[in-house]
């Protein structure tokens, strides 16, 4: 259906594929992995308009196939006046009216001929979205979502995670051959993820997804497409197989890496002695031998180079405060109250110490970002913030917090830094080389901008964070290195999360909007409350086991106890079956 074969783009900053190939072939389910920035949606665009790309190589695509796709960025139109089930039968409606027109003017007209060609035109189009099954497809489809209770509602009336899943059930119901998303579960809720796991199990035909949810990547896909350093990498199979794959390799590409790395010091004494000798005496032998064991070097030097798939950089994000103060409430909310055309929250409390990490959670729509908009801008009666406590914001809406007309080397000028040295050695950790300091912020890609939010929020050396779906564009590396860096904070954070790995890891306690109001939940309760409405206990529970193992085996491989990492890997393997 879809061929890529030896295709290379660069942009004018940066290149982006290297000669990739790849096939996708009828109800393969395609998860799309790989670094933020390492142009995942711009492969994506090229696939949907070629015709716009510079590109080298092959793009073949059945010229039959009909594509449905779902944007990264959508954006819910709140002028939309007409109802979900309206929305979503748009086109279903259209060619009902078109074919009763044609009907109609055929009563009348005195040449038939070319109104029975639309006429059969209008049917064929019908026919390739379900035709009279169209409605009966419709409700099936919003059943499975579980969002049958929104199908008279507004479109305007609709949460942006609500929406979101309402945009993947429309282009479903035009039956696409190839179904394309760029990161459809972006801020969607607990429930909704849910729904869209349902949604993309269901369907028949083939998908190319761009995910780093990881409770999807598990559940969702038979094949992985994995974009890393301008190489791409094809695997038949489970993703959480696929990540296996990856860990037995770098153990064993550590292991001769070690070996080499011994042998490569060896080899350089000897080298600097044969120099030396043919230096000294300008015997011809000792050059022969010096030239070989140069050769040798090299050869070894090569071998030292890691897979791009296996020695993936992950970014050292660093959350840092040089305001660290002793035990006090940090935070506290009386009888807030928040409300737009309808009450939001009502009469809510809650307090915050100044060392508490805790996770804000709640159904798409139920005030959440308003809540921590209103304790950033402080200016509410009912919000009291300690007079040593400095406040830092991260936004799920990228332009709030970044100037995205600016080059990185602006906002950074723009946050306090002094020259240019300075900004290029601090951003550098979070994965940004010199080549793109210049670069505007705009034409960065969704995960590198929260990257670059999260620096510039960790440069503001805050003691209370408020984090707005941090993990939200991130990919899975990223993902864990900023679980890192919330549990090593010294400050406070409040961080709004459908994450649920990153809340497991990371928080102490959560505050859960329910009913118009807030309650706070221990850990324990919060996952008992995810195991009887969400996800699968024993699922969860195997997934905590796997990643602690994991962790043993990084530690392992950073203590080059090799024997260990193999150890480990055979019962990280026992965890994985068991999944």
């Amino acid at each position: 259906m879809i061929k890529i074969d030896n295709l290379s783009y660069s942009f004018p900053q940066k290149d982006l594929y290297n000669k990739i190939s790849f096939t996708l072939e009828d109800d393969q389910h395609c998860a799309f992995i790989g670094t933020s920035g390492s142009g995942k949606s711009t492969l994506i665009d090229i696939i949907m308009d070629p015709e716009r790309y510079m590109f080298d190589g092959k793009l073949e695509i059945d010229p039959n196939c009909r594509i449905g796709y779902v944007s990264q960025f959508s954006q819910l139109d709140k002028t939309k006046e007409i109802t979900v089930f309206e929305y979503l039968g748009e086109d279903f409606i259209k060619l009902q009216n078109e074919i009763t027109s044609i009907c109609t003017e055929m009563e009348t007209s005195s040449d038939i001929d070319p109104l029975l060609i639309k006429y059969q035109q209008a049917l064929d189009s019908l026919d390739a979205i379900g035709g009279d099954d169209f409605e009966s497809n419709l409700i099936k489809k919003l059943t499975l979502a579980n969002l049958i209770k929104l199908k008279d509602l507004m479109v305007s009336e609709l949460s942006g995670g609500e929406f979101k899943l309402i945009q993947v059930v429309r282009e479903m119901l035009h039956s696409p051959d190839l179904m394309i998303m760029d990161e459809p579960d972006v801020f969607l809720d607990f429930e909704n993820l849910n729904s869209l796991k349902n949604l993309i199990n269901s369907h028949k035909g083939i998908m190319l997804i761009i995910t780093h949810n990881r409770y999807l990547l598990n559940h969702c896909f038979n094949k992985i497409i994995h974009l890393e350093n301008m190489e791409l990498q094809e695997f038949d199979g489970r993703y959480i197989d696929y990540n296996f794959l990856l860990l037995q390799t770098k153990i064993e590409m550590q292991e001769l890496s070690a070996a080499d790395d011994e042998e490569i010091e060896r080899n350089e004494h000897i080298i600097k002695k044969l120099r030396d000798r043919a230096e000294i005496t300008g015997e011809t032998s000792a050059g022969r031998y010096l030239k070989g064991r140069m050769k040798l070097q090299e050869r070894l030097e090569d071998r030292r180079i890691k897979t791009p798939f296996v020695e993936i950089k992950q970014p050292n994000i660093r959350l840092v405060t040089n305001n660290e103060i002793e035990e006090t409430i940090a935070l506290k909310v009386n009888d807030y109250t928040a409300s737009f055309d309808e009450m939001l929250l009502e009469n809510v409390n809650f307090e915050i110490k100044s060392t508490d990490k805790v996770a804000l959670i709640g159904s798409n729509g139920t005030g959440k970002t308003t809540l921590l908009r209103d304790i950033f801008k402080n200016t509410r009666d009912s919000i009291e913030i300690d007079s040593d406590i400095e406040v830092a914001y991260l936004s799920q809406l990228q332009g709030e917090i970044l100037n995205t007309s600016n080059t990185i080397l602006e906002e950074f000028f723009d946050a306090g830094f002094e020259t240019r040295d300075q900004i290029k050695s601090y951003i550098s950790s979070y994965g940004f080389n010199e080549e793109i300091i210049n670069q505007k912020i705009e034409s960065l890609s969704g995960g590198e901008k929260n990257i670059l939010q999260l620096a510039k929020v960790s440069a503001s050396n805050a003691n209370m964070l408020l984090l707005d779906e941090p993990t939200s564009h991130l990919d899975t590396y990223s993902q864990i290195a900023l679980e890192k860096a919330i549990e090593n904070y010294n400050g406070a954070i409040l961080m709004i999360s459908h994450d649920y790995y990153s809340i497991i890891n990371c928080v102490d306690y959560v505050l859960m909007i329910e009913n118009k109001t807030i309650r706070k939940m221990s850990m324990r309760k919060f996952r008992k409350m995810i195991y009887a409405k969400y996800f699968d206990k024993d699922y969860l529970e195997i997934e905590q086991k796997k990643r602690s193992v994991e962790t043993k085996i990084e530690l392992a491989l950073q203590n080059t106890d090799f024997e260990l990492a193999k150890v480990l890997s055979e019962e990280l393997e026992s965890l994985i079956k068991l999944l």
